[in-house]
């Protein structure tokens, strides 16, 4: 089902710009890769990547979790559907029923 919903989210999310915070991040990285030191500029180069992917999978739980939220909201709607559905039918079944019995006793 996961795969599914993966699926869904790559083909319907288009996710937003951020061109001025990709320059100002491109920016920043320019002025550490200037300022520090080659295994210092490797650690920030991780912290980024890790950053990224927490923000990938934070998108893709949250495209996940609305999907859900609205099947569920689907799914209840159905199901109040159906219940007045059958209340209205019960409520002209009575109304039909207690015209013709009043109806047999005149």
């Amino acid at each position: 089902m996961k795969t599914l919903l993966k699926d869904l989210y790559d083909c319907f999310y288009a996710p937003p710009e951020f061109s001025e915070q990709k320059q100002e991040v491109e920016e920043c990285h320019q002025t550490l890769i200037k300022v520090l030191e080659k295994p210092e500029r490797r650690l920030v180069l991780r912290i980024m990547d890790a950053q990224s992917l927490m923000a990938e999978e934070r998108s893709m739980d949250s495209f996940i979790s609305g999907f859900e939220l609205a099947w569920q909201l689907s799914m209840e709607l159905n199901q109040y559907e159906k219940e007045r559905s059958v209340s209205r039918c019960t409520v002209k079944g009575s109304s039909a029923l207690s015209v013709s019995g009043e109806e047999e006793a005149t």
